[in-house]
């Protein structure tokens, strides 16, 4: 037996979600245009107009040139109808940023949010995203959404954080999405850091052009994000891309996921700190990066690239990083076939010097008619991919289908 009233109601939300995305992206356009590039008819057409300019989601604005009879007005996509905030989660910090329904991100903040424990954790961030929703409101502005980049394991689906070896063991199958929503009011929407990097790379960075590519993020942790067929990649359970816990030496340092030798226990930027502080005492009294720990206390991964000149320590240390890293990103490669490989994060903003050695690397481990094709770059999106990752995740829940949750307030 169907649900008539479900199927209804979902064809009436394809149509219109169908119709708002075509003037955002083909706009300014006519009426009639629509009903051509859609196949509705030019009174469903109207209708739906109608109703996306009562909610100031389009606007008219001109005329087009007449092919007899009136000139058609012309419509447009309204940005600024509502506004989404941006959630980028790590260990230290989380960076929030506001954006507009075309993803134009401003007033970009970091805030040091202890997120260890999950209830306390969403106590900070919602306490903190009201705070930021006020403010911005006080402006004019109108909140229809928030994307949250998460470090772990996220059933997207349900917006279920299963672990987070990076925050902490207390993250384990929280709600995190449905909490939330509970607090705030507004849809929320969460996913990997990585996918929701790669999801940015695919809409605004080097891979509008690409639809199969992957999102090498080198910061706390090491994770990918890969899009096929210009799908985010899930795997079964949502969990897929978790290339730092591929293992690189197996005699090498426990990982926090209780493995040994990870690629990320040996490559993330808080395992090369940890190794070069371990390695400090030993270094000869000359190395600049022990003058640097006697000066200062401590280093940090800011002190390592400074130093790393040839015959270094840092040099070596981060050389070695480098070349596992491309050995993991061979194997992306190999697994995959994609367009291309972005490298993100922390990290590889400061790889540019490396790059040979990575080159060097996938060109030895992956297979060579596969590598041949796939283009390796420095993501551009700058300093804050995961914000704007976030900001796309909630446009692309809100706009697109299947959620497209924008409109249900509309369609109830």
């Amino acid at each position: 037996m169907t649900n008539n009233g479900a199927n209804s109601k979902y064809v009436k939300k394809r149509n219109r979600i169908t119709v708002l995305n075509l003037i955002k992206e083909h706009g300014p356009i006519g009426r009639q245009e629509l009903a051509q590039i859609t196949g509705l008819t030019p009174p469903a057409i109207t209708g739906i107009i109608r109703e996306l300019l009562e909610l100031g989601l389009v606007h008219e604005d001109g005329y087009g040139e007449s092919r007899g009879g009136r000139r058609p007005v012309k419509l447009t996509f309204n940005s600024k109808a509502g506004y989404v905030i941006g959630v980028e989660v790590t260990r230290g910090e989380t960076t929030v940023g506001v954006a507009d329904l075309m993803n134009d991100p401003t007033d970009i903040a970091r805030y040091p949010l202890d997120m260890s424990e999950p209830a306390a954790g969403l106590a900070s961030l919602a306490e903190l995203l009201r705070r930021i929703m006020n403010d911005e409101g006080k402006q004019g502005r109108s909140f229809v959404g928030v994307g949250i980049a998460f470090p772990g394991l996220v059933q997207a689906k349900t917006g279920t954080v299963q672990r987070s070896v990076n925050l902490g063991p207390a993250w384990r199958s929280y709600p995190l999405q449905e909490k939330l929503e509970d607090v705030l009011g507004l849809p929320v929407f969460i996913e990997n850091n990585s996918n929701a990097c790669v999801l940015a790379e695919r809409w605004f960075g080097g891979g509008v052009c690409c639809r199969d590519l992957v999102y090498v993020n080198l910061g706390e942790g090491i994770s990918a994000g890969v899009i096929l067929d210009d799908r985010i990649v899930q795997g079964f359970q949502g969990y897929a891309g978790e290339i730092g816990h591929i293992v690189i030496d197996e005699s090498g340092p426990q990982c926090n996921c209780g493995n040994h030798g990870c690629l990320e226990a040996l490559c993330s930027v808080p395992a090369l700190i940890k190794q070069a502080r371990r390695d400090l005492p030993g270094l000869a009294d000359g190395d600049p990066l022990k003058a640097r720990w006697q000066s200062s206390g401590d280093i940090e991964l800011a002190d390592l690239l400074a130093v790393a000149q040839p015959g270094t320590y840092a040099n070596a240390l981060l050389s070695r990083a480098v070349h596992w890293i491309g050995r993991a990103v061979a194997a992306v490669i190999n697994l995959y076939n994609p367009e291309a490989v972005f490298l993100g994060g922390q990290l590889a903003g400061a790889m540019a010097r490396f790059e040979p050695i990575l080159r060097d690397a996938v060109a030895a481990h992956a297979f060579p008619e596969i590598a041949s094709a796939t283009r390796i770059a420095f993501s551009a999106l700058g300093e804050y991919p995961g914000v704007i990752g976030a900001c796309a995740l909630a446009l692309k829940g809100l706009l697109h289908l299947p959620e497209a949750r924008l409109l249900d307030a509309h369609l109830e």
